[in-house]
């Protein structure tokens, strides 16, 4: 349950992003919805190889280049979709900065109200 509502939390995020930053549409909830999905598989599985591969990049940039593989895992959920078009590379960075910071919001309110991840319920 915790899962489908953070899901639909960063659907909304996402919609917010398309308010605060015009290089970012999106054309309706479900392509959102869908978005959402893109981002957070590509964040599983594209995101860590990028990190492997460019590690001395990242390393000699102190980490700042973290915000670089962030904003082309965005581009390319852009790139994946129809519905969802990201204009260029800094408006990429600028909403997977903000996507990041309502992330991690969500992710501490939900906590907060849901309860610990994988802690069974008391008995």
């Amino acid at each position: 349950m915790k899962l489908i509502i953070r899901w639909l939390l960063l659907a909304c995020a996402l919609v917010l992003l398309t308010q605060l930053d015009s290089g970012i549409q999106i054309r309706s909830f479900g392509s959102a919805m869908w978005a959402a999905f893109v981002i957070g598989l590509l964040n599983a599985f594209v995101r860590p190889l990028l990190i492997l591969f460019t590690l001395p990049v990242t390393v000699l940039t102190m980490g700042l280049f973290l915000f670089v593989i962030n904003a082309l895992t965005f581009q390319m959920a852009s790139h994946l979709l129809e519905g969802f078009q990201v204009q260029g590379f800094w408006h990429a960075l600028l909403g997977s900065v903000l996507y990041s910071v309502c992330s991690l919001v969500i992710d501490v309110a939900l906590e907060r109200l849901l309860g610990p991840r994988f802690m069974p319920p008391p008995q």
